[in-house]
């Protein structure tokens, strides 16, 4: 499949702070523009499930809202940094341009963290050479991406810049995040809505991630942001991995962050 570059998401500007409950139901949200339904993350082929998510900002936090559909929503997972991949989630990934922040959380709200610096860009005297990024004190892991353990990309993975150093231990400060089940959680006696999902990312945390840009952003500033989720669809008895995202990313692995979607922070509001 060839993938087309695609013009950058205007991320509007919100005139006052929003709640972070989970519910989506402020006026702001209302007025942010939202996704197309999200595509299969290698193919581009609509979701089974319909999924939307939205971005605003203000001086103080990058929001993100997640509209996820889902007849049977289920979670099980309920400690801070579980394997929530294993589950039905939606995802958050930040590029910092030498790095980037993985963010997922399933319906039950349990969250899951981590900050990857690429092994290349970390060396001493460096911005990443700095107590909390440790490699031994804090455990960091080698890590190449989805394909790691591939036969044709064993060890290294498939991205061009090779191996990364995961920090998994770290949590990003200031965090705020919210579910809200519209149904029933974990029952199949009535189909549910599905739930819906509400993040708030302080500036003031995003230091590693902002590779020499203004934080807060000045109007006109792109980033590139992942948004993404993975549904686990009983077939035959078998659960099957199904991910899907606002854009493809053409293969099975979102460790790519050229390939997330471009947001433009613009000085209009809702």
């Amino acid at each position: 499949m060839t993938l087309l570059a695609e013009p950058p998401y205007s991320c509007l500007r919100t005139p006052q702070p929003l709640t972070i409950d989970g519910r989506l139901d402020e006026p702001a949200w209302a007025r942010a523009p939202r996704s197309p339904r999200f595509v299969d993350l290698v193919s581009a082929a609509p979701g089974l499930y319909d999924t939307r998510a939205a971005a605003l900002w203000d001086d103080d936090y990058l929001y993100v809202g997640f509209w996820v559909e889902e007849p049977w929503p289920r979670a099980a997972l309920t400690e801070r940094d579980a394997l929530i991949f294993l589950e039905n989630d939606v995802e958050v990934f930040i590029d910092g341009g030498d790095c980037y922040y993985e963010f997922e959380i399933n319906a039950l709200g349990t969250i899951y963290e981590v900050f990857f610096i690429w092994k290349e860009s970390y060396s001493a005297g460096s911005h990443f050479d700095r107590p909390e990024f440790d490699l031994i004190e804090a455990g960091a892991i080698s890590f190449g991406g989805n394909h790691d353990r591939d036969g044709n990309f064993f060890w290294r993975g498939s991205h061009p810049r090779g191996l990364r150093w995961a920090f998994r231990n770290w949590d990003f400060p200031g965090l705020k995040s919210a579910v809200h089940v519209d149904g029933i959680l974990n029952s199949t006696a009535t189909p549910s809505r599905g739930w819906t999902v509400e993040l708030a990312f302080p500036w003031a945390g995003m230091g590693p991630l902002a590779h020499g840009r203004a934080l807060p952003p000045n109007p006109g500033d792109e980033w590139r942001i992942f948004f993404g989720r993975y549904q686990q669809l009983p077939i035959a008895g078998t659960n099957h991995t199904i991910g899907w995202s606002w854009h493809p990313i053409g293969s099975g692995d979102n460790h790519v962050p050229e390939r997330f979607t471009p947001i433009r922070f613009v000085a209009e509001t809702v």
